[in-house]
């Protein structure tokens, strides 16, 4: 989506507002002991208070309101039977419409008395999410993204989830552009484009660098005993400064 009008503009805040109130809710409400269904029913209740449709459910039959990732799950994770446990990476994913508009956001959190690496692995991928969103600027090359991504990992001694990336959005939850930045290109020479709506979501991990899919169609993993970590924001691009919906 391009912007056309200051109510493209509105209406995007509108329901970045929703989501990022969402994840707040439902980290709020997370502990030890709870199921992830029971974790993603607070979210879809909060989304219904505001009249917000949850997007993946909407637009691909997602059997969820949200996506709840724990640990070796890196995303999409159906909200099911598992158990939060104390010492848990978890990643809250929420996406939502609201009269024709859509934005995304996530983030994770350690539960309880998580490790120093899980810490550190959230820390790093925040670090990553404001290098990248720093660089995303009307005429920059969305390559700059990836740089800034890649940067970040090395330094602290982490891996980069590569066919996981940000993507267009705005009036459906995935648009043109896709994959932003695209790591399967040698060299990706587009660039950001004044107006335009997209999301940057790195994935930093303790090792891995490729996500599977499991045998339900949606869940993303990596192999049992490693974290990934994801942090996202929903933007309009402009000359300057990013503009941060969620």
């Amino acid at each position: 989506m391009t912007i056309q009008s200051t109510a493209d503009i509105r209406g995007l805040q509108r329901i970045g507002q929703i989501v990022a109130a969402t994840v707040t809710a439902m980290k709020a409400a997370m502990k030890p002991g709870m199921t992830t269904a029971e974790l993603d029913k607070i979210g879809r209740r909060v989304l219904e208070s505001y009249g917000a449709r949850p997007a993946p459910e909407f637009f691909y039959g997602y059997p969820g309101a949200t996506c709840i990732s724990i640990n070796e799950e890196v995303a999409h994770a159906i909200p099911g039977k598992r158990i939060i446990r104390a010492g848990d990476l978890v990643n809250i994913d929420v996406s939502a419409e609201l009269d024709g508009y859509v934005a995304d956001t996530g983030a994770s959190f350690p539960v309880g008395e998580a490790s120093p690496l899980i810490h550190a692995l959230c820390a790093a991928t925040q670090e990553a999410l404001c290098a990248s969103i720093a660089v995303a600027k009307a005429g920059n090359r969305m390559a700059e993204v990836q740089e800034a991504i890649d940067g970040v990992a090395q330094k602290h001694g982490f891996t980069v989830i590569r066919n996981l990336s940000g993507h267009g959005i705005g009036r459906h939850l995935h648009e043109a552009p896709n994959h932003v930045p695209d790591f399967a290109r040698g060299k990706d020479q587009r660039r950001f484009q004044k107006g335009s709506v997209l999301t940057i979501e790195p994935f930093l991990s303790t090792g891995p660098r490729i996500a599977q899919e499991t045998s339900d169609g949606w869940t993303l993993v990596t192999k049992p005993g490693h974290f990934t970590a994801q942090y996202e924001h929903t933007l309009i691009i402009t000359d300057g400064e990013a503009l941060i919906i969620t």
